[in-house]
């Protein structure tokens, strides 16, 4: 597995934000090499080898006479003596980016030697390595990660294409794959679908060539769509699970049957489920095991369309929540309980004295409502971290290690949910 630049770990982040509206990104960058052809650069260490076993993709080179040049992979990986001197003895012009030559001048040694250290440390001396990461921090140097790709394939880079950006059960699988990234020397970026199955595919599409893999967070693609993008890079979907394509999915059965009891023992007779997408794996999968653990404790209970897993969502399912006749709600999200809340308390109906709500994934903010919400906790940030255990295993060709606590859901009793209405 590739190893990221050790130097000046911490200054810059390790997640980079994807518009998946813009006609570039970083990835279009064109790489800057120096006039003389036979300089090494940074990162490069040889060997053409993908996790597949091919070099996925041609990139083109810019020298400073701005004319544009193939790159052989075959190409030797120090500069001749010669040429090296002559580089380093120039001066930089100022405002540009740092070079592993003007490190090489700062240290009073080889642009190879500087190539050597920062591209896989511990190949100089421990003193020269000291030397060289102090030169690169002091020039504030960073190291192209593109250029790196060039021979090996990749770019320490993990795509991230969350379903809405705005929804804040996102924030800690997000907060959960950075982290994880960041102690492998990872970068993850990160791209939004807005809920759009075309979106999505168009982000994976523009992102799949510049990523080492892919992590789909509740997808909307179909199965056929997730499997072609797994047959060209590594991916992981959480939240769903596709045949053939590594899944992380949270055991829901017994955050699910600790509402359902909870509701029971509060003598609740009939509960609705307020669904969420149609087209979401993971709506369905939440409706399932509700319904089988009302059967089990002999209750009644209808599922309630509505489509949008938003706090808007909510609210539009408050009219067949009422006229259903339950005394009890358990919402797809915690969003949608959060409106249905709101909508019903605006109609004059008590919660929980008249209506009792459950949410789902104990988002930040469920225990900001008025009463807070009751809710069942995801384990999204150990599920964030898992997916991106799963993609470096699949490019290391090993076994993941197992997620912490095993990915178990739990409910969180607050005062959304209370005892039935007497008749």
């Amino acid at each position: 597995m590739g190893r990221g630049l050790e130097v000046g770990r911490g200054v810059a982040p390790n997640w980079v934000m994807l518009a998946t509206g813009c006609k570039a990104g970083p990835w279009s960058q064109k790489i800057e090499l120096p006039e003389s052809r036979n300089h090494p650069s940074p990162g490069i260490q040889g060997g053409d080898k993908t996790g597949s076993g091919v070099l996925r993709r041609s990139t083109a080179v810019q020298p400073s006479q701005g004319k544009e040049v193939g790159v052989s992979q075959n190409a030797p990986q120090h500069a001749e003596p010669g040429a090296e001197a002559a580089h380093v003895g120039r001066s930089r012009p100022s405002g540009a980016p740092a070079t592993i030559y003007d490190i090489a001048k700062a240290a009073g040694v080889n642009a190879s030697t500087v190539s050597r250290a920062l591209s896989n440390p511990g190949r100089v001396s421990v003193k020269t390595q000291k030397k060289i990461e102090d030169a690169a921090a002091e020039l504030n140097y960073q190291v192209n990660t593109f250029a790196r790709a060039l021979p090996t394939g990749r770019t320490n880079t993990v795509g991230l294409i969350v379903s809405d950006i705005t929804n804040p059960m996102y924030f800690d699988v997000i907060r959960g794959a950075e982290a994880a990234a960041s102690e492998r020397n990872y970068t993850l970026l990160l791209a939004e679908s807005a809920e759009s199955a075309e979106t999505e595919l168009l982000a994976a599409k523009r992102i799949i060539s510049t990523v080492d893999g892919i992590i789909l967070a509740s997808p909307r693609l179909s199965d056929d769509q997730i499997q072609e993008l797994a047959g060209r890079k590594p991916v992981v979907v959480l939240n769903r699970s596709v045949r053939d394509v590594h899944s992380v999915v949270a055991e829901i059965q017994t955050g699910v049957s600790e509402a359902v009891r909870h509701l029971a023992g509060l003598g609740h007779k009939k509960l609705a489920y307020v669904a969420g997408p149609e087209r979401s794996w993971m709506s369905g999968h939440r409706w399932e095991s509700i319904r089988e653990r009302c059967q089990w404790s002999s209750l009644e209970v209808e599922k309630i369309s509505s489509g949008n897993p938003t706090v808007e969502g909510g609210r539009q399912a408050a009219a067949s929540v009422r006229s259903g006749g339950a005394t009890a709600v358990i919402c797809y999200n915690d969003l949608m309980a959060i409106g249905l809340m709101r909508e019903l308390q605006l109609a004059g109906v008590q919660v929980p004295g008249d209506v009792s709500i459950v949410g789902f994934d104990n988002i930040f903010g469920s225990d900001f409502t008025t009463p807070p919400l009751s809710t069942i906790k995801s384990p999204l940030r150990d599920a964030g971290a898992a997916s991106l255990a799963l993609i470096l295993a699949d490019l290391a060709g090993t076994s993941p290690p197992p997620p912490r606590g095993g990915l178990s859901t739990e409910l969180v009793i607050r005062g959304s949910s209370g005892p039935a209405p007497s008749v």
